[in-house]
């Protein structure tokens, strides 16, 4: 028998098909209470991206703080009826369904067109513009429904390596860099203690305390939004924003969202609240292009989230349904009227890796909590009104967390291969580069770089080039499959050989145990 390595001599890590470290996967719940205090923190961290994308976008409609109350409520109650969706008949994936940023664009496009330029009531305008909104989200929605339970989508994972992955899932992430820091620099006073507590709750406080109860770094969030929140309530009672200037002011001060007040106690959203959806050919073809980026973005981040759940790779037919479910999911978001389309989060799949842990009961028991806090209007709105530079300290890290799951792929890849090392820098680099192009055109011109008489076409062109997760995503997945058929030595290079054996549901059985259909379902309907 050969003697083993030295204690001192270096060996190679192993690959690893499943997450090592995680200390509840996918299918093996933690206990209740703890359980409880996972999924409130999970619905704090969305419930941010909830009250961003409605701050942006309701006054720019002409609504004030009631009617954004009701869209954070009708957003909350929405989320919550599309997260249990997707966990029990989606992927089956641990993952929160809520607002997507990468739908702003042709959501804004539609509130500046010039056809809502003549009314003059705020609130008749609010409306109007809702239902035009709505109406973009129905038409959008059956673009994800058809390329998902029809199967589609599943021919394009067949093809993705490990090595056109990473872009996709480190971009999904790391292309909302401009709401990290930019919206915690905002009100720096605030927005930094959260950055540094939150890591020194995380990374460092942990390895002081010898304790094996993990509290410091499992339920960080909580414990850091509790004492940032409650030292900016001290700061606006003590007066330190008296002179400042009202943009300041709105950002560090706890009195000033006006969520509160604009709440009923309770309310039930329900569909079609805002009136008959009206529809426009240009406003939906513009609300597809932003569905097809959602579906890319989307797409990294599920394998983001099977990542730190500690499932395998997840198999073409399973993407392929659970972007069908989210094509329901974009349908209720019109129905309901949520002014904005919905993904998976980013920012929550980032917090399983930070709690290190990936079950489906915490899910849902933060689902749950969406659906109670939208309907108790007053309570929710209390939790609504956390100033947005705490929000932003958390995205921070988040974010990082999961662009970090796309860099645990290049342990399939080879490395030393320089075709291997142009396609990661060459859709990386790209993926960021033609994005802030557009962003920074349209700052000085006012419109894209795409500026023709149909608004449509524009808005489609400039929203698939400013999501850099699809620019990276199609630079990779082209570079990548074209080598194939000139270079045989490829596949390995990519990482082929160790996803070939999920490219079918049956051929692992470990598919079985994490995404098949509960009460047997699948029996049913094989296909999904």
């Amino acid at each position: 028998m050969p003697p083993g390595p030295k204690v001192d001599e270096f060996v190679p890590f192993p690959v690893k098909e499943q997450f090592p470290g995680v200390d509840y996967c996918i299918t093996s719940p933690p206990p209740w209470h703890e359980a409880m205090l996972l999924g409130f923190q999970h619905y704090l961290v969305m419930l941010g991206t909830t009250v961003i994308i409605s701050t942006i976008l309701v006054p720019l409609m002409g609504g004030g703080n009631e009617e954004k109350a009701r869209v954070i409520q009708t957003f909350l109650f929405v989320a919550g009826i599309n997260t249990l969706m997707q966990v029990f008949f989606g992927t089956r994936l641990p993952t929160v369904i809520g607002g997507s940023f990468t739908y702003l664009l042709p959501t804004i496009s539609i509130i500046l067109s010039r056809r809502y330029a003549y009314i003059i009531d705020p609130h008749e305008r609010f409306e109007y513009t809702m239902r035009a909104i709505q109406g973009a989200l129905i038409a959008a929605s059956f673009f994800q429904i058809v390329v998902g339970f029809f199967g589609l989508w599943r021919i394009f994972i067949r093809f993705l390596s490990p090595l056109a992955a990473v872009p996709i899932v480190i971009l999904s992430a790391l292309g909302l860099f401009y709401i990290g820091f930019p919206e915690l620099a905002k009100c720096v006073e605030v927005g930094l203690p959260a950055l540094v507590l939150l890591v020194l709750f995380t990374q460092y406080i942990p390895h002081m305390i010898t304790s094996r109860k993990v509290i410091f770094d499992r339920y960080a969030v909580i414990i850091v939004v509790a004492i940032v929140w409650l030292y900016a309530y001290i700061l606006t009672l003590a007066g330190a924003y008296k002179d400042r200037p009202p943009e300041t002011q709105y950002s560090c001060r706890t009195d000033r969202s006006g969520l509160i007040g604009g709440s009923p106690w309770i309310r039930v959203p329900y569909p079609f609240q805002w009136g008959r959806p009206i529809f426009f050919a240009g406003d939906a073809f513009a609300m597809m292009a932003a569905s097809f980026a959602s579906l890319i973005e989307s797409t990294g981040t599920l394998i983001a989230v099977s990542r730190f759940a500690s499932a395998t790779f997840v198999p073409p037919s399973i993407f392929s349904r659970g972007i069908g479910w989210q094509g329901i999911a974009l349908l209720l978001d019109g129905m309901f009227g949520t002014a904005n389309g919905s993904a998976p989060s980013v920012e929550n799949a980032g917090l399983l890796a930070l709690t290190r842990v990936g079950s489906r009961r915490v899910i849902k028991i933060s689902a749950c909590f969406m659906l109670f806090f939208s309907m108790l209007g007053k309570f929710g709105a209390v939790l609504a009104s956390i100033p947005l530079p705490i929000v932003a300290a958390l995205y921070c890290i988040l974010f990082a967390y999961a662009a970090s799951a796309g860099l645990g792929f290049l342990q399939f890849c080879n490395l030393n291969s320089l075709r291997n090392k142009f396609i990661l820098g060459f859709s990386l680099f790209m993926g960021l580069s033609i994005p802030q192009y557009f962003r920074e055109y349209e700052l000085v011109a006012g419109y894209g770089p795409v500026h023709t008489r149909s608004r449509a076409f524009n808005d489609i062109v400039n929203v698939i080039f400013s999501s850099p997760a699809t620019v990276a995503a199609i630079i990779a997945y082209s570079l990548d499959n074209s080598h194939l058929y000139w270079q045989s030595s490829v596949r390995r290079d990519s990482g082929w050989h160790w996803w070939d054996k999920f490219r079918s549901f049956r051929t692992d059985t470990r598919s079985e145990e994490f995404y098949a259909l509960p009460y047997n379902l699948s029996k049913y309907f094989p296909s999904l």
